[in-house]
């Protein structure tokens, strides 16, 4: 089959939130020629099958997903963009060159610069090492969200949802959608000071709870889990749902040689959201996984600038050093610190346990760059700021910047 070459000025590779947001910007701001590849059906990312509000902007007001995802996608083709949906990058052929395969067949794209925005993904059953037997009513909380409301599927009856992250509650939402009966939430972290252990819906929480196995076949009957003390029950269920446990879909970045973090999984990258290979740019939860749409549309707003002077000086400065984390941090991003006199308006981080007014300490080569109290308590799954002022500080020819609790 005969190979189409073409070239362009952007490619853009995902139709999320990060990816449309880039587009539209770039577009807007004149550059001529901006193509976004989606492999979905549709364009919106995971926004398109969330059928609950919280999605938006203070000037559009609260949004349901599927809105939201529309308005995503009209602001980035309105702006200009050419938005391609049902093609699929199957890998790199050079520099700022892509394959993909798509109704019209196969093509090879080269672009003046590249833009990754594939997003991320919730561990599924397999991933997280759950052992028993491999029944049907196993979801993750995407697909559930696809099998309710975009294929209306009959799901079960009875279930446990595995998280106790902010999906957790909406993937909640969507089992009440399709008359499911919520049995128990379980999470292996101790319990949160301010929130109810027992909801409004009477699902109980099962905290320092792990799950051992599932039950059933050829359908699921069961969630075998064990407390901290050692008890150990079966859940009695139909349908269970691994919630969060977030991984960027970052198979396209390491196909193409990209260094990847070992904290976020993501490719590394500096505060203008540059990897290693000079013109490729990564924004959204490809970065980091699990952040908020918000989140993501507001990193592919701010590739903007840099993709433009990219744009027009063809130049590609070298990052600076690593910032890396000690346990119990999971990640910081960006984690490269930019060129001289180049930082990020804040720094994200992640813990994986339950912190209270932590101190929060930075050094590089034995010598302290900052230490800072947080005066309020930061839960484990969720990213917090911390400010990033001190990274003017770091020496450019110094080794990497370490960031612990003390």
């Amino acid at each position: 089959m005969t190979r189409r070459e073409r070239r362009v000025d952007v490619l853009v590779v995902g139709a999320g939130p990060a990816g449309l947001a880039a587009a539209e910007g770039l577009a807007a701001a004149g550059v001529p020629e901006v193509e976004v590849l989606e492999r979905e059906q549709a364009a919106g990312g995971i926004p398109r099958h969330c059928a609950h509000g919280g999605f938006g902007t203070p000037r559009t007001g609260d949004l349901s997903g599927p809105v939201y995802a529309m308005r995503c996608a009209a602001g980035a083709t309105a702006a200009g963009a050419t938005l391609r949906t049902g093609v699929t990058v199957t890998g790199w052929a050079g520099p700022r060159t892509l394959d993909a395969t798509g109704p019209g067949g196969l093509e090879r794209i080269t672009a003046r610069a590249v833009v990754l925005a594939t997003g991320a993904r919730e561990r599924p059953r397999a991933a997280r090492l759950v052992p028993g037997t491999r029944p049907a009513g196993v979801y993750t909380t995407g697909e559930l969200q696809q099998a309710v409301h975009l294929h209306h599927q009959t799901i079960g009856t009875r279930a446990v949802i595995v998280g106790d992250e902010p999906v957790a509650l909406a993937a909640a939402e969507t089992l009440r959608t399709a008359g499911v009966r919520l049995v128990a939430r379980v999470t292996e972290h101790p319990p949160h000071p301010l929130r109810a252990v027992r909801p409004a819906d009477g699902a109980p929480l099962l905290t320092r709870t792990t799950v051992t196995a599932l039950t059933g076949r050829p359908r699921l009957t069961g969630v075998r889990v064990r407390h901290e003390d050692g008890r150990t029950t079966t859940l009695a269920c139909d349908t269970v749902v691994f919630t969060a446990d977030w991984i960027p879909e970052h198979e396209l970045a390491r196909r193409g040689g990209l260094p990847l973090d070992p904290g976020t999984r993501g490719p590394a990258h500096d505060p203008a959201y540059r990897t290693a290979e000079p013109g490729v740019f990564a924004v959204g939860n490809l970065l980091h996984g699990g952040e908020s749409a918000a989140t993501a549309a507001r990193e592919g707003r701010a590739v903007t600038g840099p993709v433009l002077s990219h744009l027009a000086a063809g130049t590609w400065p070298a990052s600076g050093p690593r910032l890396t984390v000690a346990a119990p941090l999971e990640w910081i991003a960006p984690n490269l610190t930019g060129p001289a006199g180049t930082r990020p308006d804040a720094l994200l981080l992640r813990t994986g346990r339950r912190l209270t007014a932590p101190l929060i300490v930075a050094g590089q080569d034995g010598e302290p760059l900052y230490r800072r109290r947080l005066a309020r308590a930061v839960p484990p799954g969720r990213s917090f700021p911390l400010a990033a002022h001190w990274l003017e500080h770091v020496d450019p020819q110094g080794g990497p910047v370490h960031i612990r609790l003390a």
